[in-house]
């Protein structure tokens, strides 16, 4: 493993009625009760994360495997496969030029960098800034969007936890976020945040920290898998020790969701193993996607992102699916969503 703090970090990893529903015509409801529930399917790069950590594959080859192997043509990159070139001018040129040549939309960049909600302002601040080139790089590749963590990502994984409370951090996530989200809008993009891991699992947490925060580009990626505030400790540092940790205390995912929802540009439906029928073993996807419809979210991106061949490939069970055909079983399960909520 090259950079193991980055593999650390990846593994870790509507609006409110105004009670003027008396003064609208019938009309008005029965025309957004006729919309048609839709969405498109993206494909987050993290689904291919043991192939890229293993060196089988490269950032340059996401765009062309997502659109040959699984006719997915939105893509989400993650920034840590990147090598650091996201400041290449030529490596840039490149990659944007495959997805021009392919017909595909680069839509988001997953970014784990420096922690914006450091309770230190100065350190704050660096970490602001250090998102700027990521802010750049997205916005020549065509992206609308950047995801942030808020928090730091070693401290959660490591098991020594947040550096402050949990209504500190959240000041202090308010105050990075809204930072970071003012230079974003220069650039006309979105910076959002999904739950991940410290804090960042509690969804009121995250919702209270939302709340305070002004920018009309900020938002959430709401991730079905990881809503869970407390893992095992693992028997030895190494990948397959921490792989082979269980969760012990979750939040629960599908009220989780429906409270991230009114804030929501994005999902990303996370999955690690599928039964006999091909539904996922953790998550009711028709149940939480039926939470995602009443909030009235449409039109969006739902990403999908497999995790299972992680597993497999890096933590050595075999029971989970390759990364190919685990991404494929996770788009036919969205096809499913579709079909059925239409």
């Amino acid at each position: 493993m090259n950079n193991r703090r980055e593999f650390l970090s990846q593994l870790g990893l509507a609006t409110a009625g105004l009670g003027l529903s008396s003064l609208l015509p019938e009309s008005v409801f029965a025309a957004e009760t006729a919309k048609k529930f839709t969405f498109e399917i993206s494909l987050a790069e993290f689904s291919f994360a043991s192939e890229l950590y293993a060196g089988k594959m490269k950032n340059m080859d996401f765009p062309a495997r997502a659109k040959n192997e699984f006719g997915i043509s939105v893509l989400e990159y993650v920034s840590g496969f990147f090598n650091n070139k996201h400041t290449d001018q030529t490596y840039l040129k490149e990659l944007k030029q495959r997805c021009d040549d392919l017909g595909v939309k680069n839509h988001l960049i997953m970014v784990d960098g420096a922690n914006i909600a450091s309770l230190d302002a100065d350190k704050r601040q660096k970490a602001v800034e250090a998102h700027y080139p990521w802010v750049d790089a997205a916005k020549y590749l065509g992206c609308s969007t950047i995801r942030v963590n808020l928090g730091d990502a070693m401290s959660a994984l490591s098991g020594k936890g947040e550096e402050g409370s949990m209504e500190e951090v959240g000041k202090a996530a308010a105050d990075g976020y809204e930072k970071l989200c003012e230079h974003a809008a220069k650039s006309g993009l979105n910076v959002i945040v999904e739950n991940h891991f410290g804090y960042s699992t509690d969804p009121d947490w995250l919702v209270g920290v939302m709340k305070q925060v002004k920018a009309k580009n900020k938002g959430f990626l709401p991730d079905f898998g990881n809503f869970c505030a407390e893992r095992s400790k693992p028997a030895t540092m190494d990948l397959k020790g921490i792989m082979a940790t269980k969760c012990v205390k979750e939040h629960d995912k599908y009220e989780g969701t429906k409270k991230m929802m009114p804030f929501a540009k994005g999902i990303s439906a996370k999955t690690h193993k599928f039964d006999a029928n091909g539904n996922d073993i953790d998550t009711d996807f028709i149940k939480i996607f039926k939470i995602i419809k009443a909030s009235g979210w449409t039109g969006g991106y739902v990403g999908v992102e497999y995790e299972g061949g992680l597993m497999r490939d890096m933590g050595g069970d075999t029971s989970y699916l390759s990364n190919a055909d685990g991404i494929m079983a996770t788009k036919k399960l969205l096809e499913k969503v579709q079909k059925e909520l239409a």
